[in-house]
């Protein structure tokens, strides 16, 4: 059987380490590697190279994803749905391993449903919101970046009396602001899924600074869309000098960890081995409770993850 690798939707650090684990364990498993260039776009245009060992070696340290990716509102429609069937059945490739996130499962699962064609995804996203698994590869390079950051900018807020409002991404999910607020000590920590308690924490920060406390450091979703209100706050309030920092991007970049390097040659590794040896899969490897698991599709995108009680309760004792 022939297998084919996708990267679709944003990209996270990690994927570069799954993509040399997934031609390397193929052919170690007697079957044709090929990649898909330019994510479902490059899939629709037939980007598809046959795989060598030389296409992926040295690879594991890059961020990004050397096989690049994209949004495809092209793949929406049938005509190109099936364009891109037929491309991979004239290669002979009967299974793809699929990285990507939410947007990008629900493409598969309208795919595999219309054509003969099998896939195993790997959830693969910095936002860390995937219904069904505790893990999304690249959450941990997005955190050590996000935990470098607000370690600097600590440094400067400390040395004025200032706040600091750093607004980190995630989408709708607060994973990424909560985990980030604790290890850092942040002092506020703004989210989605939790209601901003205004007033029992004006009431906190007020008799701090009151007995010395000349700094904050505030953490926002993205997904709250609060920034500019709690930055009005905190200023008109506290009578703190108030700077925003938007880390954007960067979060998606550089180099892997060793935990999201060591997860992308399991998931990868996971997926390889269902493909060859089920017929007619169309799954989701999990991982929970330090053991890999698959899941259903439907199951996947018919869901909504939710953060773990004990990271919603953690924003109660910040300091």
């Amino acid at each position: 059987m022939a297998l084919a690798i996708i990267s679709s939707g944003g990209d996270a650090p990690g994927m570069n380490p799954a993509i040399k684990k997934f031609v390397d364990y193929t052919y170690k498993r007697g079957e044709e590697a090929y990649l898909i260039y330019d994510g479902l776009e490059g899939l629709i245009d037939n980007k598809i190279k046959k795989a060598t060992h030389q296409d992926v070696a040295g690879i594991v340290h890059i961020g990004g994803t050397i096989i690049r990716s994209s949004r495809s509102k092209r793949f929406f429609e049938y005509k190109y749905r099936e364009q891109a069937y037929n491309n991979l059945k004239a290669l002979g490739v009967k299974g793809l391993v699929v990285l990507g996130g939410d947007g990008t499962f629900r493409a598969m699962q309208k795919f595999s449903s219309e054509f003969d064609i099998n896939f195993v995804g790997i959830p693969s996203t910095i936002d860390n919101d995937i219904y069904g698994t505790e893990y999304c590869l690249g959450v941990d390079t997005a955190l050590n970046v996000i935990r470098d950051a607000l370690d600097k900018i600590r440094d400067t807020a400390s040395s004025f009396n200032r706040a600091f409002l750093v607004e980190v991404m995630g989408r709708d999910c607060g994973y990424l602001a909560i985990v980030s607020a604790i290890i850092s000590g942040a002092e506020i920590c703004v989210i989605p899924e939790v209601k901003f308690e205004k007033e029992a924490l004006e009431k906190k920060l007020s008799q701090e600074i009151k007995d010395g406390r000349n700094y904050v450091l505030a953490i926002i979703s993205e997904g709250a869309k609060k920034t500019s209100e709690i930055h009005s706050w905190i200023q008109d309030t506290f009578a703190l000098e108030t700077r925003v920092s938007i880390l954007g991007h960067i979060q998606r970049g550089g180099n892997p960890t060793v935990y999201d390097r060591m997860m992308a040659f399991d998931f990868t590794i996971y997926a390889i081995d269902y493909l060859l040896e089920h017929n007619n899969s169309n799954k989701v490897v999990v991982y929970n409770s330090g053991k890999f698991d698959f899941m259903e599709i439907e199951e996947v995108v018919s869901n909504r993850y939710q953060l773990p009680q004990h990271l919603l309760n953690a924003i109660n004792y910040l300091d």
